[in-house]
């Protein structure tokens, strides 16, 4: 539900315009040295209002800590933030119990929660809860450096463009939203991470990635281009008693486990469903349907934010796997 982790494990709560959203992180070691200022770097770059393209929407987002930490430290108990929602503006949501905005979770929280569900900016559903991933993400690369553990995510394309920039001004030309394509790379990635079946590497990832609001698609490797390959054509020599490829088709995971090399992947981030554009969905209290503009405050390209986010959860499902193959101590000296 909203807990993912075995070792390393995250809980997260709030909503998009309730008091403030946090997590609950679970199995951190004690002794990892821990102040608001680690945060700054990753939180700002997921921050809205600050690149061309993002929400306007702009919050503070310094993380309170509540528990698991003293002095500046870590201290083995669970590790509770929270970031205070001071900067919304929920009466642009109120037609929204009438109109459910088509491509977000409107119609589905109304139906599963029988209409309780918090929907202002989305509740539970929104974006702004990825504040609380980059933070986990925050802890989860600082334990990563104890493997010397890389991980880095970036744009690749736009609007279907690669030039980022001109495929942000086709949205705003057509006064739409856009997509985009977002890769992340893990350097040093030790071999012999993960379970199978169930419990793979890409598994892994791949459920942690699903967490992100907007996310469509994940690839490993070559990924859908494999499927047009020749398998000699494929598969990755092995070079070395380390692992080493001469190629690396599979992305760094072969048989669910890590390989040595580098772990690549790339995810698909659909256009901003909220868009300027007149769209058309059923009234509740009229039984038809009718046109209509989403207000409020977008993105419009979401991808924009996603880079921190992927490395966010990326980390956090291999600090996961290092925690069950004993490679990250349970405290550190």
């Amino acid at each position: 539900m909203n807990s993912f982790g075995r070792f390393f494990r995250m809980t997260i709560f709030g909503e998009s315009h309730g008091a403030g959203v946090g997590l609950v992180l679970d199995g951190c070691p004690a002794g990892l040295s821990l102040v608001p200022e680690d945060f700054n770097t990753d939180i700002e770059r997921r921050k809205g209002g600050i690149q061309k393209g993002t929400t306007p929407r702009q919050e503070s987002d310094l993380p309170v800590f509540k528990t698991g930490v003293f002095n500046e430290k870590t201290t083995g108990a669970p590790i509770t933030i929270l970031f205070e929602n001071n900067n919304t503006r929920s009466g642009d949501y109120e037609k929204l119990r009438a109109i459910p905005r088509p491509g977000h979770a409107d119609f589905v929280a109304h139906e599963k929660f029988g209409g309780f569900e918090d929907y202002r900016g989305g509740g539970h559903f929104s974006g702004r809860l990825t504040v609380a991933l980059v933070a986990a993400g925050v802890i989860a690369k600082k334990l990563l450096q104890f493997t010397d553990t890389e991980v880095r995510a970036e744009i690749k394309e736009i609007g279907g463009l690669t030039d980022l920039d001109a495929g942000l001004q086709k949205a705003i030309d057509a006064r739409d939203s856009v997509g985009g394509i977002v890769e992340c790379r893990v350097q040093k990635l030790p071999a012999s991470l993960g379970e199978p079946f169930f419990d793979s590497v890409e598994s892994l990832i791949a459920h942690a990635v699903f967490s992100i609001p907007a996310v469509r698609a994940i690839e490993f490797g070559t990924g859908f281009a494999a499927a047009r390959m020749f398998g000699s054509e494929h598969n990755d020599a092995i070079a070395d008693k380390k692992g080493r490829t001469v190629t690396n088709h599979a992305g760094g995971v072969v048989g669910g486990i890590s390989n040595g090399n580098e772990l690549i992947f790339r995810i698909a981030v659909k256009p901003t469903s909220s868009t300027p554009k007149e769209q058309e969905s059923y009234n509740r209290d009229t039984g038809k349907p009718e046109i209509f503009s989403v207000k409020g405050r977008h993105d419009l390209c979401i991808a924009l934010r996603v880079p921190v986010v992927l490395e966010a959860v990326t980390a956090l499902v291999l600090a996961d796997l290092l925690m069950l193959e004993q490679k990250i101590p349970r405290i550190l000296k």
